[in-house]
Formats: structure tokens, sequence, C-alpha cells
């Protein structure tokens, strides 16, 4: 019974990213790479994703170019914003990025330049640094977010019920061992 769950979940986590695919580039995963048989399904569903992520990251620079931002620098102004007033260090910071690899002081160090965040050292630890958002950056997020409809637009090919579907299977995937 088992089996035949993660089969089905599979199977329907395949039809949600073919249909995101298929609107967000226009293709279906075979017509999109030119290769009509996988080894399985799962290396289908690898190969889909990772061609899916690379299709919304493209997206996504090119959106936030026109703000003077990378998509790691609005992630990080994403996160202070959520944090109010209270400042984050660099470390935490790290560890809320959506890309990990990122290079977290360097890039909080450019929003700094640009005026968007303040970083100061911490009082207690002179060795690590405490970061907050400034008002210049919450007015730049203010005007990113009148226009971030835009990304909703890539998933207009998806009902509330399929993204929600989605989302659920996304974070299933990530709870796997494999991922831990």
């Amino acid at each position: 019974m088992v089996g035949i769950q993660s089969q089905t979940s599979i199977n329907t986590f395949n039809v949600c990213t073919s249909i995101v695919l298929t609107y967000i580039c226009g293709v279906k995963i075979e017509d999109a790479i030119q290769q009509k048989e996988f080894q399985n399904e799962y290396v289908k569903l690898a190969i889909n994703l990772m061609y899916t992520s690379s299709s919304l990251n493209i997206h996504q620079q090119r959106y936030f170019r026109q703000f003077g931002l990378t998509v790691p620098q609005y992630n990080i102004l994403r996160i202070l914003r959520g944090q109010k007033e209270n400042p984050i260090g660099v470390n935490n910071l790290s560890g809320r990025m959506i890309d990990q690899t990122s290079n977290t002081s360097r890039l909080v160090e450019k929003l700094r330049i640009k005026g968007l965040v303040d970083r100061q050292v911490c009082e207690s630890d002179r060795r690590q640094a405490e970061v907050r958002i400034t008002q210049k950056g919450l007015d730049l997020l203010e005007a990113i977010d009148v226009t971030i409809s835009d990304v909703d637009n890539l998933f207009k090919g998806l009902n509330k019920e399929e993204a929600a579907q989605l989302n659920d299977l996304l974070d299933k995937l990530r709870s796997g061992d494999a991922f831990q």
C-alpha cells in the first residue's frame, strides 16, 4: 500500500510540475530537453524540478534587476522585513536564506553600500555582526510588492487548490530522509 501511495504522490507531483513547467516554459519537459524517455519517474521528476527551478530563477533575475537587486539580495531584504525592528546576526540570516550557498556577508555589504540595510558589530561578541533593514530598504520592498503580481502570473496556469497541492508535495519531498 505504501508503494502505491508513494507512486500516486509522485504521479500527482509530476502532473503538477508538468503543469507548472508547461505554463512557465511553454513546453513539456520531454520537448524542452528533447528527451522522450527517462530511466524512471523519479529521474524525470528530478530533471523536471531542476529545469523548472532554472526557468523560475531566470525570470526572477530579470524581475529583480529592474530594482537594482539580485535574487539573494531580495531574499535578505525580505527576511529582514520579517524581523520588524529586531536585528539578526549574519550567521542566522545565512541559515534562513533560500540559497544557502550564497555569501551572505558579501551580499549584506552590497546592500549596506546601497543604504538598504544597517550592519553593526554585536556588542556582546565583536566577531558577530547584526543586520537590520533601513527605511530605504522597506520603501524598496514596498515598491516591489506593488508589482509582485508579475510573479503570481507565472503560476496562473494553476488554480489555488493545485498551487496548495504542489506546495504540500514540495514540503513532503523536502521532509524526506534524502534532504536531511
